[in-house]
């Protein structure tokens, strides 16, 4: 069943936190509902600017309807990820998405405004959701490229007043993550003093973190020796999802974890089996172990378990 993030929001407030999972084709769709089932989660399908054109929006869309037919139990979202005003537009006209996330992130704070503001009544004239981003996560997704120097925290003052002025439901912000493998240089972590600060400012108001991978050093070290290059991958604590949930983050996205299992799978299949050329028997190994991956997210998460009540809650 398809529903907006805003009634996944309601449900989880302040108690935990939504896994939003990326995904690209069909073996990681089926591994996401396996595992989200498995484990009795309630979700968010993310599908990225780089997804849609990758085989083509309709064939992704067809793959995610084919799913919610094998799978009626399931509850989730279809979240637009980093979307650009354009593509925005695109997928609020479709009739398929029912959330959004406009990112105009990388401009000045006023013109931030603007365009999430034309975003957000386009959006809400059709029932859709909209996320947006206020601050710059560095590293690299997608289209989405800041260095190191250039990332810069969400300011909480500017939060409530871009909050008041755009209308958006929910807002990602820039607490200390980064997108891809490569997070953390050295100690560092999660600012929960921004996070406190803005739920302050913004009570009941949903939050969003992205770049919340946790690059796991075990996927990593099997990786690098099945022949990958990966030194110095590291990604953000799971056992901080939870404090997270209870300042107001209501989204968690991940992304870069599922790739790595991709990877893994994949290399150790390959090297295990040289004489292999067909795709299927790594692909069912993938597809087992992504659905692994992603119920041991939504413990931490503390997602899990709470399907029953979400369903409850929709029928009311």
């Amino acid at each position: 069943m398809i529903v907006t993030t805003k009634e996944l929001f309601k449900h989880a407030y302040g108690k935990y936190a939504i896994g939003a999972y990326n995904i690209n084709n069909l073996e990681q769709t089926m591994g996401l509902f396996r595992g989200n089932l498995d484990s009795k989660a309630p979700f968010i399908i993310q599908i990225s600017k780089g997804a849609r054109s990758y085989t083509d929006k309709i064939m992704l869309e067809a793959i995610i309807r084919g799913a919610d037919q094998l799978f009626p139990d399931a509850v989730f979202a279809v979240h637009l990820d980093h979307g650009d005003e354009e593509t925005c537009y695109d997928c609020i006209n479709s009739g398929f998405y029912s959330s959004v996330m406009i990112d105009a992130s990388a401009e000045p704070f006023a013109k931030n405004i603007e365009i999430t503001k034309r975003v957000v009544d386009a959006a809400h004239a059709k029932g859709i959701v909209v996320e947006a981003e206020l601050g710059k996560l560095g590293g690299v997704e997608e289209h989405v490229s800041v260095s190191e120097a250039d990332a810069k925290l969400t300011n909480p003052a500017e939060a409530e007043e871009f909050v008041k002025k755009t209308g958006c439901d929910s807002l990602a912000c820039a607490i200390g993550t980064s997108h891809g493998a490569f997070k953390f240089s050295g100690s560092q972590g999660l600012h929960f003093d921004v996070i406190a600060e803005i739920q302050k400012r913004l009570p009941g108001f949903p939050l969003v973190m992205h770049g919340s991978s946790s690059v796991p050093q075990d996927e990593v070290a099997r990786i690098n020796a099945a022949g990958g290059d990966l030194k110095g991958a590291k990604g953000v604590d799971a056992g901080q999802f939870r404090k997270a949930a209870e300042l107001g983050v209501t989204k968690i996205n991940i992304d870069t974890d599922g790739r790595l299992v991709w990877c893994r799978v994949h290399r150790e299949a390959f090297r295990d089996d040289p004489k292999n050329f067909d795709l299927r028997p790594p692909g069912k190994i993938f597809m087992k172990e992504y659905a692994a991956f992603i119920a041991q997210k939504n413990e931490y998460l503390g997602s899990a378990g709470q399907l029953d009540a979400v369903r409850r809650m929709l029928k009311a």
